[in-house]
């Protein structure tokens, strides 16, 4: 009875509904089940579609709740499966085919036609998919969430199934208990509301209403004389069939439908489109905003019309007919070339015996012939993903440029992200082969990483057994020259140009990293642009201080060598080791993060004359990943007095947008923030205007000082993020643009300026205040290393919060504790920020090391900062940012 239902948050009462009809029995049974119809008629809404809802275990109707919204003009029904939610308790065992036949004969009373796309989360998912299979001429579309379609015969379940379906458990811990049911609500994170969690408990008081969850943990297929073995069976070969628009939602911190779950999907369904939220679990619908990127999804895919959607499931490939990019085909025609064969192509300045290794073109494209047909004839084949854990060198150029050449996709993660971050990045790029240093694959082994194990160098037999490798780049290298030499060359043909090519992970520091995806037209067009902004001379070469762009050095034709540093933490490259790299090469261009140059100037006292002598031949000084102020740049010329200076503007997504130099810089005088000039070619650029609470608005503009996000349209921009379906449509809802969540202005002049992250505005009293503007005020009081701005307080009226670094006082890694800063000190920031922004900062604390990102450590937390000063503004135990 509908009276008996207690009042669940986020339920419209008139949305509940009782039907009563015939089971696969024959037998008359009552549903209970959520109906959005009422509401959309009372709305004026014709419904474009039907989405059925079906639910898994111990859930029910209730999931789907947030699903009935205004943005979504579709008939919700979410329906609650016979022994589960508020339906009837038959006592009868219920199979995977007698659920699906339910369902239909359901749908059948409802009278409910296509178009319908059918939504799904976990057993429920498997159900919805037979029902769209039975059904196929209504379905539209599939969603999927934390569910999965096939299990192997002999494949373990997950171990929390395990125990659950273990004869002597499982009426203890799902019918008997609980237990099972509170385990799933307990997964979320953050815990669901107190509420919410009563609701989930509500329908499953007692042991008799909660015998449906017990016989659905008992159905679980796990071997072949199971009845519903043949159904699952069925179903996962009928999902290759569908070829409808279909979109995969995903927690990835599930114990139970883990993404060895999603992987398989991915495989019967390639055209899908995925989101996977990190840090979102099995209840993905309550840990996640997954109703709306359906929301937007459902626009994006149907726009009102199911019949004939925007975009149809096929695949995302394109064929112009074009030549494909090599990327890396400079290194062979040095290779071929006897003026440029012996000469240096990577400089390891302590190699495998601590002494300096030099590695030729002709040694390096022989080597990458060599792994790449040793690859190949391992099983690794084009398009399957592999990750590269290998310290920059010639080794890993070697690795790289081998995958690039058969069109295995490299993910690019480096060790800067932290293990932690590492493991979001292999895990969730769903890799095929590991490719290691030993500590890497301790690491994978330590940490459960997926995919096949592969070292550099070949390994003792007990270290092979207990790392679980198969091969060793080095066997694999012997192999390919042998079958080369033998007469057998690489025959592989080059990548298509649009074919994934790579996977770059992004720093992480406004969220977990992500994984850029580029084509091999888009890695290319990269290539070019970077040595262009760079304006790299292969006679001189590359001293690359930062790990990623170590990598360019084969696609530009021009030796590299990295200094003697720790590559996880770039900010610690001294001038001595700087000074030896540089030496190595004679007079190279010299890349490093912008985090390195404090430290740089910082230790230009222990160089020796020789070191002084070899950075005064540096003609080129570039950094990127952090807008670098004047005043530094022009303290680098004590320490690179023939350098020109040049800060390129980019970002992993799209690694050259502008550049300057110091001059560039110095014309462009003082203003709102870091001045970072102008459009590399081929770069376009323009600004999304921000409204009153700093939201970006929906035009675009090129008029000079119109503050707002920046947008870039070049042919380097990357394709999409991997498995992140709602991030790259967030940052291509500009169609043609690529929005880089970056806020700034175009001056008269068309130089850009950036002004920090559109999601660090500060929405103030006085209107929109952005981030730079504030620290670059705070930071021109002499006795401010460095200043990041906060804010507290509700969106329209906040406050603004800065806290700095002292000259003197800062201390190198991990972020310390703020204090107030003393009166004079505060007053002296207050006045400045005011005097720049016309707000007064309500507190102003100083620090001996901010937040910053792990990679490139120059991009302050801001998010975190402003959590931690709302705790300590609030009296409460603040803690470390």
């Amino acid at each position: 009875m509908l009276s008996e239902i207690p009042a669940q948050p986020g339920v419209d009462p008139r949305a509940h509904r009782m039907v009563t009809v015939r089971d696969h029995a024959g037998v008359q049974r009552t549903w209970h089940l959520l109906d959005s119809a009422p509401l959309l008629a009372e709305a004026g809404v014709e419904p474009v579609g039907t989405l059925l809802c079906v639910h898994g275990n111990p859930t029910f109707s209730f999931l789907y709740r947030s699903l009935i919204r205004a943005d979504i003009p579709w008939r919700v029904i979410a329906v609650d499966q016979l022994e589960m939610g508020y339906s009837e308790r038959t006592g009868t065992t219920r199979h995977l085919q007698d659920r699906i036949t339910d369902l239909s004969l359901l749908t059948d009373s409802l009278g409910v036609r296509g178009p319908v796309v059918t939504v799904g989360h976990d057993w429920g998912g498997i159900v919805s998919v037979g029902w769209a299979l039975d059904n196929r001429h209504d379905v539209v579309g599939m969603v999927l969430t934390n569910t999965g379609i096939h299990q192997e015969l002999g494949e373990s379940l997950p171990r929390a199934l395990e125990l659950a379906t273990s004869p002597g458990f499982l009426p203890l811990s799902t019918s008997v208990t609980d237990g099972f049911l509170r385990t799933t609500l307990a997964l979320s994170d953050p815990p669901l509301p107190s509420n919410v969690r009563a609701a989930y408990l509500a329908p499953y008081r007692t042991r008799a209403r909660r015998a449906g969850i017990e016989a659905f943990v008992a159905d679980i297929p796990a071997d072949a004389e199971h009845p519903s073995r043949p159904t699952l069976e069925r179903l996962a070969r009928g999902i290759r069939e569908m070829g409808v628009p279909t979109l995969f939602v995903w927690g990835p911190r599930d114990i139970t439908f883990s993404d060895r779950y999603l992987r398989d999907l991915i495989e019967r369904v390639p055209h899908a489109d995925i989101h996977r939220f990190e840090g979102a679990s099995h209840l993905v619908w309550e840990d996640a905003d997954t109703a709306g990127l359906v929301a937007t999804w459902l626009a994006d895919t149907f726009d009102g019309d199911p019949a004939h959607p925007l975009r149809p499931a096929t695949g995302r490939r394109r064929d112009d007919g074009a030549e494909p990019p090599r990327i890396g085909q400079a290194t062979f025609d040095l290779a071929a070339d006897p003026r440029h064969a012996r000469e240096a192509a990577v400089v390891e300045l302590r190699g495998a015996d601590g002494q300096p290794r030099t590695i030729t073109w002709s040694m390096l494209a022989a080597r990458i012939e060599d792994i790449a047909a040793g690859l190949l004839a391992h099983g690794l084949r084009p398009g399957q993903r592999a990750v590269i854990l290998v310290t920059p060198g010639a080794d890993l150029a070697a690795i790289l440029y081998a995958c690039l050449r058969v069109g295995i996709v490299a993910v690019v993660a480096d060790a800067g992200l932290g293990a932690q971050g590492l493991t979001r990045a292999v895990v969730g790029s769903h890799v095929d082969a590991i490719i290691g240093i030993p500590k890497a694959l301790t690491a994978a082994r330590a940490l459960g990483w997926p995919g096949r194990r592969i070292s550099v160098e070949t390994l003792p037999t007990i270290d092979r057994t207990v790392l679980g490798v198969e091969t060793s780049i080095a066997q694999l290298a012997r192999e390919g020259r042998q079958m080369r030499n033998l007469g057998a060359p690489l025959a592989a043909a080059w990548p298509a140009a649009d074919d994934d090519a790579a996977v770059l992970f992004t720093t992480g520091s406004t969220g977990p990293s992500k994984g850029a995806v580029y084509t091999h037209r888009q890695l290319a067009a990269m290539f070019d642009a970077v040595g262009g902004t760079l304006e790299l001379d292969p006679s001189r070469g590359l001293v690359a201080g930062f790990a990623t762009f170590a990598l360019f050095g084969p696609a530009l034709g021009a030796p590299t060598v990295v200094p003697d540093m720790d590559i996880t933490e770039p900010g610690r490259l001294t001038a001595p080791a700087l000074a030896e790299a540089v030496a190595s090469l004679g007079a190279p261009a010299v890349f490093t993060a912008p985090a390195a140059l404090k430290n740089l100037l910082d230790t230009a006292g222990e160089l020796d004359d020789a070191g002084r002598a070899a950075l005064a031949r540096v003609p080129s000084y570039f950094a990127a990943g952090a807008p670098i102020p004047a005043p530094l740049l022009r303290r680098l010329r004590e320490l690179l007095p023939s350098a020109r200076a040049l800060t390129p503007y980019g970002m992993t997504e799209c690694l050259a947008v502008t550049a300057i130099d110091l001059e560039g810089i110095e014309a462009a005088g003082e203003g709102s923030g870091v001045c970072v000039g102008t459009p590399v070619p081929g770069v376009e650029i323009a600004i999304a205007p921000i409204d009153a609470l700093g939201a970006t608005g929906r035009g675009i503009t090129d008029e000079p000082d119109r503050t707002g996000e920046i947008l870039v349209r070049a042919p380097h921009v990357r394709d999409r993020y991997l498995m992140l379906w709602g991030t790259t449509r967030q940052a291509s809802r500009f169609d043609g643009w690529y929005a880089t969540g970056d806020v700034g202005h175009i001056d008269a002049e068309g130089r850009l300026w950036v002004e920090g992250r559109t999601a660090h505005v500060l929405a103030t009293a006085q209107g929109p205040i952005t981030p730079v503007r504030v620290e670059t005020a705070a930071e021109s009081v002499p006795s401010i290393r460095r200043a990041a701005a906060a804010a507290v307080g509700p969106v329209g009226t906040q406050q603004i919060v800065v806290i700095a670094e002292v000259e003197g006082e800062h201390r190198p890694g991990r972020a310390a504790t703020p204090k107030p800063a003393p009166r004079a000190l505060a007053e002296a920031v207050r006045r400045a920020v005011r005097e720049a922004t016309g707000a007064d900062p309500v507190a102003v604390f100083t620090t001996r090391s901010l937040p910053t990102d792990i990679r490139h450590n120059s991009k302050i937390d801001r998010a975190g900062l402003s959590r931690w000063a709302e705790r300590a503004l609030a009296g409460t135990k603040a803690g470390r940012p």
